[in-house]
């Protein structure tokens, strides 16, 4: 690809969102970015949420998590760049455990993934002994290995029915649990976090075994938001995360995982469409169908996902920042987890 070429391409998508002296510059580091990744033989993955002119530029692919997951499984690369939080380049690691996978940024961490701790896991198996452990891909590695499988929100309910278990602990994200639990009819209790004392045997059968833990970007979404836009477009087409809390996913039309939300707008017939997720992932759904509406309601932008740049990612290309390391026995149970939903979906 020449520069005129990177350069039309990205003013072709970005020429609504982005101005243009700013759309010239990006495009100059992302042509310099293209030319590194050739000589380096590298691999350059791009998560739904990065800003668009990352996006739409050095990615060899974009996707979610799962999606992600799969094209660094099979790549033939030297060096994974992984452009989305640490989590995923961490999963990434674990699928390929003898390649160089780089984050751009040491700050791209996640809210969702901080929320709960290895000793947390812990003690959760120990009150409940014996009982299998899926986690949501957005966590750590040291939490995938104290998981049996791990899932996506895309495929959470599957993989939930799928092992036929009595109870099953289901960790970290609160809403995505209660979403799962809804869905698959299932009761949920929640144990206080932290408090390995607390007396379940007053309750009622339970399925699911929850965590307290958030997206601090689609807690922020209420149920008044979706009626304030049904108010003034009562034909829009309202899509939510399954991280948003179960009330805005029951007023929703749609609720999926970040591509199906991609593919949902691109196949609907409704001109108008409001996206209750990452802010930076609705721009890019912009660009890819302007003749389309989104309503803007997007004030929530994720700021760890935000630390990843074209600058840090050339630095990241130049320099080898900021290379994953995950011990050999953390890695080992990670893969098993993260292996087990990959054969399974």
């Amino acid at each position: 690809m020449t520069f005129d070429e990177m350069y039309s391409d990205m003013s072709d998508k970005l020429k609504n969102l982005v101005p243009e002296i700013e759309i010239k510059y990006k495009a100059e580091l992302a042509y310099k970015i293209h030319q590194l990744k050739l000589e380096r033989n590298a691999l350059i993955l791009g998560h739904n949420y990065m800003e668009p002119a990352l996006y739409y530029s050095i990615p060899d692919f974009v996707g979610d998590s799962l999606e992600l997951a799969r094209k660094s499984a099979k790549t033939d690369k030297d060096i994974i760049i992984f452009c989305g939080v640490k989590f995923m380049a961490e999963t990434a690691k674990i699928l390929n455990p003898d390649k160089k996978v780089l984050l751009p940024s040491l700050e791209a961490e996640c809210s969702l993934a901080s929320s709960i701790t290895v000793e947390d896991v812990r003690a959760l198996k120990k009150k409940y002994p014996g009982v299998p452990v899926v986690t949501y891909i957005n966590t750590y590695a040291e939490i995938k290995a104290e998981s049996d499988i791990c899932c996506t929100s895309g495929n959470a309910a599957h993989i939930i029915e799928s092992l036929k278990a009595d109870e099953i602990i289901f960790i970290p994200d609160e809403y995505l649990a209660r979403n799962v639990a809804r869905e698959t009819n299932k009761k949920i209790i929640f144990p206080a976090n932290g408090d390995n004392n607390i007396d379940d045997s007053h309750m009622i059968k339970y399925d699911l075994i929850g965590w307290k833990g958030r997206c601090e970007v689609h807690e922020k979404f209420t149920v008044e938001d979706i009626k304030n836009v049904r108010d003034q477009y009562p034909h829009a087409a309202i899509l939510s995360h399954p991280e948003c809390s179960p009330e805005v996913v029951e007023a929703s039309d749609f609720s999926g995982s970040t591509s199906a939300m991609i593919k949902y707008v691109g196949e609907t017939d409704a001109q108008n469409y409001l996206l209750l997720t990452e802010c930076s992932m609705g721009d890019n759904i912009v660009a890819a169908n302007p003749h389309k509406k989104m309503i803007s309601l997007c004030s929530v932008r994720c700021q760890h996902m935000n630390r990843i740049t074209l600058e840090d990612t050339y630095n990241s290309l130049v320099y080898d920042q900021y290379e994953i390391q995950i011990p050999e026995m953390i890695l080992q149970k990670a893969y098993k987890a993260v292996n087990n939903m990959m054969e399974m979906v």
